[in-house]
Order: C-alpha cells, then structure tokens, then sequence
C-alpha cells in the first residue's frame, strides 16, 4: 500500500526568471488537472479572473507573484507503452481509473523575482524536481542561471518549458544551443514547434510521435485532432511548406540529438525540452503527460544523522515555509511541512525535534493555493499545512516519531538592503509588533535590534520586499509604519571560540552590534572596508554570510 502511494506522488517547483510564464503555466496545469474550469490570467484586461496561485492582494495588483504557492490535483495520464519499450519499464502507479494511471501531482509555484529568491530556494529542498521555464524571445536570463545552479548542486531533475512560441521569437534550434551552454546540461528535444508568432500551427509531440491541432483558447480545453507525420492529412491541415520543414527539422532532430533515456534524466544529466504557449494552451498537456510518466517519485532525504528514505515505516517531515494571514478573517499562520517518510495522521502524536515538544494536529490541511480542506493522512512527497499558533514553528524545524533527525540546507542570506521601521500610528503599537512578528516568522525578510540605540532594523535582498511589507502589514494588520534610511554594507553573524576576543569586539564595535531574532549576535558592517579591517584584526573570530553555521 505504502509503496504504492509513493510511487502516484510528483512534487515539483516551476521557476524560471520574472515574467516567463511560470504562474499562466501553473493555472493552465491545474486546468487539465480538471482542478478549475475556467483558467485565470496574470494580466489582461479582458479576462477578470486573477490566477488561482496568486492570491494575496498584491500579487492580483501588480501581476507578479510575492510569495510561494502550493496546489495539489490528481491527474489520470493517458495508459500507453512509450516507444521502443514495453510497459513494464515505465513504473506505472496502481489505482488505475479507465483509460489512464492515477497520479497525485503537488505544484509548488514559485515567485521569479530576486527579491524573493530565498522563498524560492528554500522551495527547491522540497521538491523532487523542477519545471524550468523560459522566454522563446528572450532566451535564457539571469535569474534562470542561479536558479539552475541551485538545481545542479542539488543535482534535482529538470524539463525545461520554452514558452510563448506564439509570439515571434528565436530559431528553436538557436534556443537549444544557448540552454546548453547557459544552463550547462544536455538537452534533448521532446516536443517541435510548426512555425512561430502568427503561424504558429501548434506542435508536434516527438516522445508520443503524433501531432495534436488544437484551436487556440485561453481559457478552456479544447478537443484536438490527431495526424500521422507521413500522411497527406498533415500536408492538408497545416500547409506543404510547413509539413516540409517540420519534418526536414525532425530529421535534424534524430541526427544531433541522442535518443531520449529516462535514466538520464532522473541523474539530471539530461534536460528534456517541450516547446509551446502556456497562454494559448499549447504544448502543455504534452508536457503534463510526459511530465507524470518520467518524473521521479519521491527520493531519499539528508538529514544530518543518516539519509532517510520515503519507504520507512516511521513518520518524518520538515518545515520549509511559513504563510501568515492564508484566511484574513482568522489572523493564523500556516507552517508548510513536506513528508519525508512513513505516513503522516491527523490526531497523532509527534515529536517535535528543536523543542523537544509532543505535538498533535487536529486539523492538518491540503492546499490550492487558498482554498483549503482537512486531511486525515499524507505521504511521503506530500506538502501538509499545520496550523501554527504563536510562533511554534521556524523555517528548518523537524517533526518525527520520536527519533533526533535534523534536516539542514534550508539557509536564511546575508541582507544587503538595510532600514529602520519606525511605528506610524503610536496607537497600533501591539499591531504592529505582531505584524512584524508574524512576517519576520515567514522568512520574507530579516529582523535585526540594534545593541547601542535598541531601533529596530529590517534587512532584505531586494528593494521590493520592502513594499510588500508595508503594504501587508496596513492590509492584514491594519498597522502603519515608516522606513528611515540606515547606511550599512552588510550584515553578518559572528562566533568564536575565543571567549575573550569576542567579549572586546563587541566593546569595540559596540555602536555596530545587534541581535536576530533568535537572539544571536549580529555585526552590522557599514562598508566593505571597515569588514575587512574587522576581519583582520580579529583573526580568531568566524564572519558567517548564511544563517547555518
């Protein structure tokens, strides 16, 4: 039964770098999830419906995503043998429905912008594989890169999604030189565009070889008509021209690229490329078929004890996201927690690890986006929420049956954006120390109190974080407050064995020292300069950039 239930499961993060498509490309996932009927959009004007995955205020305003959002549907994927294999090669997940397997797929939807690339790396330890998507006219982007280099130390599996192929664009076979030397990892074409921009026809699906026409629609599935390559039907459909070059281009496909493996894939050696429109639904549900057929299940986990893996017996699980305000009537924050292993029940006991507390849950819950609905049981791969009352949680926190695991690598950055908070309306002062409190909890940013005059300090990576602050704590919290310019170059933590030396640092850099949230000691240095003296100076002290040491 277990084994079963880990094999249906795929978790997976979508990223890519702003404004690429990873939110249209969600809400059109969770169409053919048949999880909403209608699909929403990021921005237009004539569609009213904002995407599912963006829910807060914000986010519907200005058309980006702030925070991480999670979605879970079950899809039945088409039965069939893959080419050139029989069915027993593909592990195929039982709870089979007619005509299709069962699979349960949980979407994590991450934000683009830097500004809140630490939610987005954070997300990246809890997913077992990743969905990269990029701009057919703008090729690979900076954001991109880093985020395939967190991938490739992770050594976490990729698809890599070109999208907006109905807009004029690149040569395809331009765009696949450019993501093997960007992205540096083989890739292999699994899906061919017919033509781009205007005449964009649709695309022929090489890892089934068949082709699906559809008539464009943003907002619903449409039926679509299958064509053999070979036949006059394809010359009739979409033009000789086209059918020509279409199949002179995949015949360059079969002679440059070598024939796609499974295996090769799940060692992220190899990135499987799909072509198409995530707006105009194309391409997408060949990607979700493939997508479900050869993504891994759930992996091993490390741990700093041992590796744990997702067939044990014994519950464990990890928190690597904090929501605050999901529900605005019931001021609460939600502690995302992704099993690692066993099985995970409602009313059971578990211990949990940092506080050495037994803890049970009565109302774990399951997530689209931010509607929400009570579960009695998860499995490895699965993303439950807790509800956290009063600051239990932090981000990294273990849940277990009892044995002393610690789950690492999920880090909070070095800020390099500093300012004061100052409280606007002295009549809210307990509104906003709770709103600080609560966000601070979520990871958006980090708190620091400064030793020598007691001002709080909030320190970012970008500058947007900042105004989404600020606007959430007037929205949810209903507090106000102001930003006060502070000159500091960065800040970071420090620890020695050194008793002594650190006792006449923090004398001497008293005016400079602060503690986190945690109550650590913090050295806010105002230039690049004054660190590097400090660092000279101070030889047996240990400067950390990251919040894990």
């Amino acid at each position: 039964m277990m084994n079963q239930e880990i094999e249906r499961r795929r978790t997976f993060a979508i990223i890519s770098h702003p404004d690429a498509g990873k939110t249209t490309l969600t809400e059109k996932f969770l169409l053919f999830g048949g999880q909403i009927q209608v699909a929403g959009a990021v921005k237009n004007n004539k569609i009213k419906k904002t995407a599912t995955s963006d829910w807060m205020d914000i986010e519907k305003q200005r058309g980006i995503s702030v925070s991480t959002s999670v979605m879970e549907f079950d899809y039945i994927a088409p039965s069939k043998p893959p080419r050139g294999e029989t069915s027993d090669a593909v592990s195929s997940p039982p709870g089979g429905s007619e005509g299709g397997l069962l699979y349960k797929v949980n979407i994590l939807d991450t934000p683009g912008h830097q500004d809140f690339a630490e939610d987005t790396f954070r997300t990246l330890t809890a997913v077992d594989s990743a969905i990269i998507v990029v701009d057919g006219a703008k090729g690979v982007e900076t954001q991109t890169r880093k985020l395939m280099t967190v991938c490739r130390m992770r050594k976490t599996p990729v698809i890599i999604f070109i999208n907006k192929m109905d807009r004029e664009g690149r040569d395809p076979f331009d765009l696949l030189d450019e993501l093997e030397q960007e992205l540096e990892i083989k890739v292999r074409p699994l899906s061919w565009p017919i033509n781009q921009g205007a005449k964009f026809k649709g695309v022929y699906n090489i890892y089934e070889q068949k082709l699906d026409l559809f008539t464009p629609d943003k907002q619903r599935v449409t039926e679509k008509v299958s064509v053999q390559l070979g036949s006059p039907e394809l010359d009739a459909r979409i033009g000789t021209i086209d059918a020509e070059k279409l199949r002179d281009d995949l015949e360059l496909v079969e002679g440059v690229y070598p024939e796609f493996e499974v295996e090769t894939y799940r060692a992220a050696e190899v990135a499987p490329v799909f072509f198409g429109s995530a707006l105009n639904n194309f391409g997408v549900q060949e990607l979700l078929n493939c997508f479900v057929e050869i993504a891994p299940s759930p992996r091993p986990t490390k741990a700093e004890e041992r590796d744990v893996n997702p067939e044990e017996p014994k519950f464990t699980g990890f928190i690597f996201k904090i929501t605050a305000n999901i529900d605005p009537n019931h001021r609460s924050c939600i502690a995302f927690c992704k099993v690692c292993s066993g099985r995970f029940q409602r009313n059971i006991p578990y211990l949990h690890v940092r506080q050495q507390k037994t803890m049970r849950f009565t109302s774990p819950t399951q997530f689209m986006a931010q509607r929400k609905s009570t579960i009695d049981e998860a499995w490895p791969g699965d993303i439950v929420g807790l509800p956290d009352t009063g600051g239990v949680f932090k981000i990294g926190d273990t849940l277990t049956e009892g044995e002393q695991l610690h789950f690492r690598g999920l880090p909070s950055f070095s800020p390099e954006l500093f300012k004061y908070i100052e409280n606007d309306d002295p009549m809210k002062a307990k509104q906003l120390q709770k709103g600080i409190d609560q966000l601070m909890d979520e990871g958006v940013a980090q708190l620091f109190i400064n030793q020598f005059n007691n001002r709080k300090i909030i320190g970012t990576v970008g500058q947007l974080q900042f105004e989404v602050i600020q606007y959430r704590l007037e929205n949810e919290y209903n507090a106000k407050c102001r930003w006060e310019p502070v000159h500091l170059y960065k800040a970071c933590w420090i620890s020695s064995d050194d008793e002594q030396e650190l006792e006449q640092f923090k004398k001497r850099k008293y005016q400079y020292m602060a503690k986190d949230k945690e109550g650590r000691d913090v050295f806010l240095a105002d230039s690049g300069y004054m660190l590097q003296m400090a660092q000279q100076d101070f030889k047996h002290l240990q400067f950390h950039f990251t919040s894990e040491f």
